[in-house]
């Protein structure tokens, strides 16, 4: 039986994020680095999170229905401020996975997403950024790009290049940054100021 109670509040949190990300992207500011109102409500939320797992393990499926434990992914997922959440989470979401209680997916974009603020290739490709020629790409690239369509689809995801277009096609329209390689510096100082990097 679902905890009532915790499912109501990682759904109440993601509806936050949801919404101060509405607003953020509704004025333009949401794609002009890391906003101060986005990144407090994932230090909110993922110091919510945290406590969940200390007291509960992974909200997983049988715990929270299906809908909250997507949401609690996406804390993880949005949790950019709080590495030593986002290293925690992975294995307790492989596991679930594992188990039938999360989606195996959900712990490969998470993966991919350590791999970005660590500086190191992505297995799956599920990370975008913007090139050197203002195009959304895969970034960094991915490890053994051979294997890259194998290694989706052991975890439920469609072709790179498909998600490659999908996602094109969805930010068709914003802009990418005046100075890539200033945006890189500015990402790379940030991940090194919150302990991503050394």
């Amino acid at each position: 039986m679902a905890d009532v109670t915790l499912r109501d509040h990682l759904l109440a949190m993601i509806a936050e994020d949801e919404r101060v990300r509405a607003e953020l992207a509704a004025d333009g500011s949401l794609f002009q680095g890391y906003h101060p109102r986005m990144a407090e409500v994932h230090r909110r939320n993922a110091a919510a999170l945290a406590g969940v797992i200390a007291v509960q393990g992974w909200p997983g499926y049988r715990l929270v229905s299906e809908e909250a434990a997507a949401a609690a992914w996406r804390i993880a997922q949005h949790a950019i401020g709080d590495p030593a959440l986002q290293r925690a989470a992975l294995p307790l979401l492989r596991a679930a996975a594992a188990m039938g209680d999360a989606e195996p997916w959900w712990a490969a974009t998470l993966e991919d997403r350590i791999c970005v603020f660590e500086g190191r290739p992505q297995v799956y490709g599920t990370q975008f950024d913007w090139d050197d020629a203002g195009e959304l790409t895969v970034y960094p690239p991915v490890a053994d790009p051979e294997g890259v369509d194998a290694r989706r689809a052991a975890v439920g995801l469609g072709p790179l290049a498909d998600r490659v277009r999908e996602v094109r096609g969805a930010m068709r329209g914003v802009q990418p940054p005046a100075d890539i390689n200033a945006r890189r510096r500015e990402m790379e100082a940030w991940a090194r100021t919150v302990g991503w990097r050394a």
